[in-house]
């Protein structure tokens, strides 16, 4: 009997300890963790520059020439979303140095470098001498974009920043953007055009006159990441982020930008949590607050990248505008953002 009692006590003793170690053990990496994630929610607007690595191809179409109409591109087999590399070996910087090239080669067949789909391709295209005089390929081109977004969140640790929470994408391919350098301004929101069903309506910021305050070393589908170089520009007091556990339906707010650089806090009910989504609508969200409303008519263009806030933590960023309903949208779990930013870290370390 005191043998049996013994043994219980020990056994009771043991998980007594072991339920000990488990919550110092938990309590260690929880504190840890609440150290290692506390970011500065932004919300501020800015202008973004992209300049991509290499040329994309937005269309091939034929071109006439002196003697015929024809399209080199769609002959050695350019497609719509194809990244120019190289020409004859030279790396392409833009559209204007792939002209000189042109130019100076002539109608020479010219050798290809071509991105697609991840691999790498190698082509030999004619070109074609146009009655102007002009060398041309049958291809439309970009290599450069700039826009409206929104600011996510500053590591004041690192310096780093998570901005948009999805990807910039060509307008006409809907690719992502190769990218080879970039930029963000600091910029004045000058109006708003109100969102209204079946018309997504947009800021309109003035960052031509502003000064860059930061880089932009990633364009993912989970947003754009790089680095602040001027602190001054970020504002704020830095909040845990929340583990996708614990965001819930329920009443949250918004920080954004909709006149001047003000930066203010907007009522949202987050509708529906869906954490495997992995397309940045892992939140389906309802703006609430009357006078956003009012101003915008809810989500429009230049928002994406609000940080979403909910019970005193980071939980997210707004992505996404229903384009038939403009008071609801979709944002991405600030996790997701997180983990994307440390796989491209991981990547080039």
């Amino acid at each position: 009997m005191h043998e049996t009692q013994a043994r219980q006590g020990v056994r009771r003793g043991a998980a007594v300890l072991l339920a000990m170690v488990l919550a110092l053990s938990l309590g260690w990496q929880r504190t840890w963790a609440d150290e290692e994630r506390q970011l500065i929610p932004v919300g501020k607007a800015v202008g973004i520059k992209l300049f991509a690595d290499g040329v994309l191809v937005v269309s091939v179409s034929p071109v006439q020439g002196t003697e015929e109409t024809r399209s080199p591109a769609k002959e050695c087999g350019l497609k719509e979303g194809d990244i120019l590399l190289t020409f004859n070996g030279e790396k392409i910087r833009s559209t204007e140095h792939l002209q000189a090239m042109l130019a100076e080669n002539g109608e020479t067949a010219a050798e290809l470098t071509v991105q697609r789909d991840g691999k790498t391709l190698e082509v030999t295209a004619s070109p074609v001498v146009c009655e102007d005089g002009g060398i041309r390929l049958g291809a439309w081109i970009r290599d450069s974009m700039a826009g409206v977004g929104t600011l996510t969140y500053y590591d004041p640790a690192t310096g780093s920043y998570g901005a948009l929470g999805h990807g910039i994408t060509d307008v006409d391919t809907a690719e992502l953007m190769p990218l080879a350098s970039g930029s963000i301004m600091e910029t004045m929101v000058k109006a708003v055009k109100k969102g209204q069903r079946g018309d997504p309506g947009e800021l309109k910021g003035d960052f031509t006159v502003q000064r860059d305050v930061g880089t932009v070393t990633v364009n993912s589908n989970e947003g754009i990441f790089g680095t602040v170089e001027d602190a001054g520009f970020i504002s704020g007091e830095a909040v845990s982020v929340a583990e996708p556990e614990e965001v819930h339906a329920g009443e949250a707010s918004i920080l954004c930008t909709i006149s001047g650089s003000d930066t203010r806090a907007y009522e949202v009910e987050i509708l529906r949590v869906n954490p495997r989504s992995r397309d940045g609508r892992d939140l389906l969200l309802r703006v609430t607050d009357p006078e956003l409303l009012e101003t915008t008519g809810g989500i429009v263009q230049g928002m994406s990248g609000s940080p979403i806030i909910q019970d005193g933590r980071l939980v997210g960023a707004v992505t996404h505008v229903l384009v038939n309903d403009s008071t609801r949208g979709y944002g991405i779990l600030a996790e997701n953002m997180l983990q994307a930013a440390q796989g491209f870290q991981s990547s080039a370390a």
